[in-house]
């Protein structure tokens, strides 16, 4: 079922199996008719993650990378869109030799090309595959289909697992019902598929009754329905699944033999977590507040997760709070302020005075992307006196346009080609000596990932250097200023990057920017 954790139930998994010596890859099959993520609004979609060949691609794809620990790639991603357009493509240029090219086999076959070149490309041992969507929605039948080939093909090499929610009604709200888990089976049943093992999402354990219950009605081996309650972190999920040796049910049923067991790393960085007391309360100004706190938690997931890496690396409990952009509030209670990325002129100018009282109080400052923009922009007005200084994404006619298109963007724009045309995925940086920048990273040379079209512009970026303003991250070009910051001496943590460092922090090697800006928040 969608939005119970399937992303998360995925990444736990690959994670146990890694931790048994198998080289682990994981894709992900959205059924949106959308190419990738790209143009998806993150108040609906949640938080677009972009990989290092510039991939803009689903949320999850950000849990498989800071489990498992590596970096996937776009044959780790497809959409029902992305499908479609490869077929049709091939079709066009004669790929299936002039053959009538029909909806099944032909779609079914392609996601099965898809799984198997990702993992061929990964070198990998295992593929974990999440299909998105609800069971028994016509959206992702055709991907269904193309797990039932599979299974069919290759019996002993796939090994299915249904992620179901079990309701608590009843009295208390404590009875935990299976007939949607029962419904969702024989939903399964009826094209062809048959879990070999059921994860029971549940606010609380099951028990062994209703274990016994979903074995005889769904026709599940004993010992394959694993309850799944909610934990306080979802770092927990990994160690509680391998409580029911989920990953020696797997290898069994697939004919692997484990080559170790070792989870200690990631069991002691769950402890961690569980042994951090001491708060370290971090403010992040946005704009999506309007839809929930649900959605607004999953617009900026990967922020988020970056900021409990670093935090629970350095004995710390994170604090996190939502501050609205039009309605700032206090800003003097937080040790730290984070002006995450975005596009628009919504909450704009709120942004800018959050920054300012950043700036002018020393209350650490982090900004991403767009908040690094902003963080120039406020520089421009306050320090550097340019009146109506902005980004000519907000202000066209600005007499001090301190943030510009990059040029080869203009002529993209002009055509409204939106998709998959900004400045994406990793490029490279040179960092200065004696700066906030390399101190943190150790290193003279980084590699990030970016997602935007706009830049500081060149035009004033001397003039921005001679009232204190220090780019400490250039492009090798030294054409796109890449960091921005202010000296220790001047401030003990304002800090903005172009790129997109949340999007490689992991919990075992939090992000070295993020873990600076809670020691500086620590401080306070």
């Amino acid at each position: 079922m969608s939005g119970v954790g399937k992303g998360v139930a995925a990444a736990a998994i690959g994670k146990i199996l890694q931790a048994r010596g198998f080289n682990i890859t994981a894709v992900k099959i959205d059924p949106y008719v959308n190419v990738d993520a790209g143009t998806m609004n993150p108040t609906e979609h949640g938080e677009v993650f972009v990989l290092d060949d510039g991939m803009e691609c689903d949320q999850d794809m950000g849990n498989y990378e800071r489990f498992l620990g590596v970096n996937l790639t776009k044959k780790n991603y497809m959409t029902t869109g992305s499908i479609y357009l490869s077929v049709i493509t091939k079709e066009r240029n004669l790929g299936y030799k002039g053959k009538q090219v029909e909806v099944v086999p032909r779609i079914p076959l392609e996601v099965i090309d898809r799984v198997n070149s990702a993992g061929h490309s990964a070198k990998a041992d295992i593929v974990i595959t999440e299909i998105g969507g609800t069971v028994g929605e016509y959206e992702n039948i055709l991907f269904l289909e193309a797990i039932r080939m599979l299974k069919l093909k290759k019996p002993n090499d796939v090994f299915l697992v249904l992620v179901s929610f079990l309701p608590a009604l009843g009295a208390g709200g404590n009875e935990l019902k299976t007939k949607p888990t029962q419904y969702a089976v024989r939903s399964l049943n009826a094209v062809g598929i048959h879990p070999d093992m059921i994860l029971a999402r549940a606010k609380t354990p099951l028990d062994h009754k209703r274990k016994e219950k979903i074995q005889f009605m769904c026709s599940i081996d004993e010992g394959y329905v694993i309850s799944a309650p909610d934990v306080e972190n979802i770092y927990e999920v990994p160690p509680n699944f391998e409580k029911d040796n989920i990953s020696g049910k797997i290898l069994e049923k697939i004919n692997l033999r484990p080559r170790k067991k070792d989870l200690q790393e990631w069991r002691n960085f769950a402890s961690a977590v569980r042994r951090a007391k001491k708060p370290v309360k971090i403010g992040i100004v946005g704009k999506y507040f309007d839809t929930g706190e649900f959605i607004l938690e999953d617009s900026y997931i990967s922020v988020i997760e970056a900021i409990k890496h670093a935090a629970y690396s350095l004995n710390r409990k994170p604090i996190i709070e939502w501050v609205n952009a039009e309605n700032l509030g206090n800003l003097s209670q937080y040790q730290g302020i984070i002006v995450p990325g975005g596009f628009g002129g919504r909450g704009v100018e709120g942004k800018i005075k959050a920054i300012n009282y950043a700036r002018t109080k020393k209350i650490p400052f982090f900004g991403l992307c767009y908040g690094m923009q902003l963080a120039v922009v406020e520089f421009a007005r306050s320090v550097g006196k340019l009146r109506r200084a902005n980004s000519t994404e907000i202000d066209p006619g600005t007499p001090h346009p301190v943030i510009g298109i990059l040029s080869e963007q203009k002529e993209i724009l002009e055509k409204s080609d939106y998709g998959a045309t900004m400045r994406l995925g990793a490029w490279p940086a040179a960092l200065k000596d004696k700066t906030i920048a390399r101190t943190a990273y150790g290193k003279q040379k980084i590699s990030e990932r970016h997602r935007h079209r706009y830049e500081v512009n060149p035009e004033y970026v001397e003039r921005l250097e001679k009232k204190g303003l220090i780019f400490s991250g250039i492009s090798p070009d030294r054409r796109l200023m890449e960091i921005a910051e202010l000296p220790k001496s001047a401030h003990p943590f304002f800090l903005g990057t172009q790129f997109h460092p949340e999007f490689k922090s992991w919990p075992l090697a939090p992000h070295p920017l993020f873990t600076a800006f809670i020691k500086a928040a620590m401080k306070r």
